[in-house]
């Protein structure tokens, strides 16, 4: 329509920066992921990938500015953030070791209060996506290999009806088979209208995925562009590098 205002970036953060005791592991940076889009953020270890997604998420204290759909959200809390629908999915799982994965899952629904038709609802999405969650529902989570307790955790993060899905490294530690079927799941749940942020290290993988791509280096944003444009290692090194 003429005249419209355009509509705000599912989250937009504007000069966003952290730091660990003196040292600065994010300077102040831009980031945004429209409603719906897949981003990938690209970096070598050390480059701040992970401090960005925990400042995010309110985990570690920063500055600058975040928006969700238009509203301030930079003094929220990290559970009032999952309420409006912005979870994270943890370098290492995060999961109750201990814990069955059913009751790991109904962990992750905590934010829908009683609804149980709500939550059953939630449990057979999960169980549609990651068959074999169905199959463990009894089994203690510690108990399970590597690429299961990894569809665990991306499975409680989507029993919160996330808005926004931020993972860190999903792909960590798996055998390159599992790493590509669950971001293959991750890219199933984009096209049905979930907005992903994603930090990983195995860039063809991502690159697969995602719409954009934002490369960091030593706490810095090196490059912002469409993720067609990034066709090798060597695309990737010139902007670590430069």
């Amino acid at each position: 329509m003429a005249g419209s205002e355009p509509m705000p970036a599912l989250i937009e953060v504007d000069g966003l920066s952290a730091s660990y005791g003196r040292v600065a592991a994010l300077k102040p940076m831009h980031l945004r992921v429209e409603d719906g889009e897949f981003v990938t953020v690209l970096g070598p270890n050390g480059a701040g990938k992970t401090t960005l997604l925990r400042a995010i998420s309110r985990l570690i204290a920063s500055r600058g500015r975040i928006r969700f759909k238009g509203r301030d959200i930079t003094a929220l809390p990290t559970h009032h953030l999952a309420k409006l629908g912005i979870v994270m999915v943890q370098e290492g799982r995060g999961l109750f070791g201990e814990m069955t994965v059913y009751e790991n899952l109904l962990l992750g629904a905590y934010g829908l209060g009683h609804d149980g038709e709500k939550i059953e609802r939630r449990f057979e999405q999960v169980f549609q996506l990651f068959p074999k969650l169905r199959e463990r529902a009894s089994q203690v989570a510690a108990s399970m290999s590597g690429g299961e307790q990894q569809m665990l955790a991306v499975g409680r993060a989507l029993m919160a009806e996330p808005k926004l899905l931020m993972l860190d490294e999903p792909s960590l530690g798996l055998a390159p088979k599992v790493a590509e079927g669950i971001l293959d799941t991750l890219g199933e749940l984009n096209r049905k209208g979930l907005g992903i942020l994603l930090v990983e290290q195995k860039a063809p993988l991502a690159l697969k995925l995602a719409r954009r791509v934002y490369v960091l280096s030593s706490g810095s944003v090196r490059a912002e562009l469409p993720a067609h444009e990034i066709k090798s290692h060597y695309d990737l090194a010139r902007f670590y590098f430069h």
